[in-house]
């Protein structure tokens, strides 16, 4: 790899200025002036975007050779010259032309960006560990330099191409001539970073964070030239030789992420199926981890040749979350991507490695409670989409499931709630909905609660799917408590050692339930008597084989449903308000007032679901009359 001078523009420069995406703005203000108390961790970034490029064309070129140009010594070459205060960092990978430049180095083309950008608060402090998890790659350059050149020519294409800015809202791109292959970066430092022209420095930092980049890293200093990393493939090397801080910036590399591991899983399979893998759980949840398309972004490995990290599948969606690489022994070095969708030795590997990750996970949840209620808050609501889409693993996916509950804080395990069930208890109760402060005060689970009967509180959208694929655990079947069927008269409250009398219900409460329904007509499917209410007059719930409630909402959000299921209002039996409204009836006058009232209670229990009222100025009228009578005369 050559290292010239920046060569001179063609004849007739078509110099462009364009402005950088507004996210990639801000960035750019947090990065060049308080992102990272150790600066250093820029030429990490730098060298692992350098290594990345090398791959991709390494697996390129053994279809397609000539984009190699006869130049395959693949490495990474630093060069700082102290008289014009300029480090460079040069590749000889697969480079990048003008559309490229654009695209990559002007605007943050990934998902997860919006929500990234709308969490940044401009206090440099906060926003730090927001911007170290979505990662800046490139843009780390402009903490040490006021003004950052590239020279880039894409593998298998004549024309070069020159990039300037000084990270302060614009950059420049233009054609180049005679660049070679690849791509470089010529750092200027600013002011008080001289600290990276040092050679010695720059030893130190490459041992630090790049000495597992499994290809040379060159040291140039002068005339002469020094590798200065080990560069060989970290996970060849047996775990006895590896210190977690180079597990630390392995992780660093492949995941592209500033956060820590929160789990390392390193191992070779040797049999039938040969082959290395190094895989992490991060400790931050990623931007981009509910992105529709679910990919997994492991990278695939072929007798240390890098093959690919896009559509590998070598974990299933539900482990997306898992960083890392897998080096096959087996495959051939010439596999296209599309032959990887239908081989049978990556899915034998993803079989295993399905298993080993559940496995690890499963001891963590044991050995590491505490550490693993973390894990399940940042990547719970995606495990459990294994638990509707893996049948075959779903019986390892199950015991490592956490839970919010009624009754104890913190989370909880199916195994803790069986072991808590009430005598007569004969199945596990759910509620699902968005917002777990509004399900503790839902009045469906009154009843519940008064028994000291647990609900688990569900407020993933995935939790509506796989309990009903699943049915039941341990012979114990989930029952949603918003359903009309409770049971709650089968089971034993805490407190006494028999099930209580019923209380004796209004003398009147049939007639004033047959109001209700008269009064109501087609807007329920039936209007009853509750057992699970103890403080609320009404609450909504659906009938036994009814889509739920939530469900049902959920589905109508997506339009994937038109029609509403018609609920049931249950009434509370021994609420003030009802038994007031029963001993009414029969009152001169009563029956037109309690038709009234039967559509106010209706729409409170409406507005408690989080429900849009179909006839707002109806309830406001009724609402309004009410008050009115309500009131003293004038006088």
């Amino acid at each position: 790899m050559t290292l010239d001078t920046a060569p001179e523009t063609t004849a007739e420069p078509r110099a462009e200025t364009r402005s950088f995406q507004a996210e990639v703005s801000r960035l750019l203000d947090i990065v060049a002036h308080s992102l990272y108390s150790e600066k250093e961790i820029f030429l990490r970034e730098l060298i692992s975007n350098a290594s990345d490029a090398c791959d991709r064309l390494r697996y390129a070129a053994l279809t397609e050779p000539s984009l190699a140009e006869g130049d395959a010594s693949y490495r990474v070459v630093l060069t700082p010259v102290k008289s014009s205060r300029t480090l460079t960092v040069a590749d000889n990978g697969i480079g990048m032309n003008h559309d490229e430049l654009v695209e990559n180095l002007g605007t943050i083309a990934r998902s997860g960006t919006a929500a990234f950008v709308s969490e940044l608060t401009g206090d440099a402090k906060k926003d730090m560990s927001l911007i170290g998890q979505f990662g800046v790659g490139f843009y780390s350059a402009f903490m040490v330099a006021d003004k950052v050149e590239v020279l880039s020519r894409k593998a298998g294409e004549a024309e070069g191409w020159r990039w300037t800015s000084d990270g302060k809202g614009s950059f420049t791109i233009e054609p180049a001539a005679n660049v070679p292959r690849g791509f470089r970066i010529m750092l200027h430092i600013r002011e008080g970073d001289e600290e990276y022209l040092d050679p010695q420095r720059i030893r130190q930092i490459v041992k630090r964070y790049s000495d597992h980049i499994a290809l040379p890293i060159v040291l140039a200093d002068g005339n002469k030239e020094e590798t200065i990393n080990v560069a060989s493939a970290l996970w060849t090397r047996p775990r006895s030789e590896i210190t977690p801080e180079q597990y630390k910036e392995f992780y660093h590399h492949v995941a592209h992420s500033f956060d820590e591991p929160w789990l390392t899983l390193h191992g070779k399979a040797e049999g039938v199926l040969e082959y290395s893998f190094l895989l992490f759980v991060p400790a931050a949840k990623p931007f981009d981890l509910f992105d529709p398309e679910r990919k997994s972004r492991l990278k695939l490995y072929v007798r240390r040749v890098f093959i690919t990290d896009e559509g590998t599948e070598l974990v299933p969606p539900y482990l997306r979350f898992v960083k890392g690489i897998v080096d096959s022994e087996d495959l051939p070095l010439n596999i296209s991507r599309e032959m990887l969708q239908s081989n049978p030795t990556l899915a034998r590997i993803r079989q295993q490695l399905t298993r080993r990750v559940l496995s690890e996970l499963s001891k963590k949840a044991s050995e590491a409670p505490d550490e693993y209620a973390t894990f399940w808050d940042n990547f719970g609501a995606v495990l459990k989409e294994g638990l509707y889409e893996d049948r075959e693993q779903r019986d390892q996916i199950l015991p490592l499931a956490r839970f919010r509950s009624t009754t104890r804080d913190g989370l909880i395990s199916l195994d803790d709630y069986i072991a808590a069930m009430r005598p007569g208890q004969e199945a596990i109760y759910t509620i699902t909905g968005d917002n777990l402060d509004l399900l503790i005060k839902s009045p469906q689970i009154e009843g519940f609660r008064a028994r000291g009967v647990e609900v688990l509180l569900l407020t993933d959208p995935i939790d509506e799917f796989w309990v009903t694929a699943i049915g039941a655990y341990t012979e114990k079947r989930f029952k949603s408590a918003t359903r009309g069927g409770a049971d709650l008269d089968k089971i034993t409250s805490p407190d006494e050692k028999e099930k209580p009398a019923k209380p004796e219900p209004p003398a009147k409460l049939a007639s004033l339930i047959a109001i209700f329904k008269l009064a109501l007509g087609d807007a329920v499917k039936d209007v009853r008597s509750s057992e699970r209410l103890t403080d609320s007059a009404v609450c909504l719930v659906a009938d036994e084989g009814d889509v739920d409630m939530h469900l049902e909402r959920l589905l109508k959000q997506h339009r994937q449903l038109d029609t509403t299921a018609k609920r049931i209002l249950e009434v509370n039996p021994q609420h003030p308000l009802i038994v007031r409204l029963a001993a009414s009836v029969g009152e001169s006058g009563a029956s037109e007032q309690l038709s009234e009232f039967a559509w106010l209670l209706l729409d409170q229990a409406r507005i408690i679901e989080g429900e849009q009222l179909p006839d707002p100025p109806a309830f406001a009228r009724r609402l309004a009359s009410l008050l009115q009578r309500g009131l003293p005369a004038a006088a």
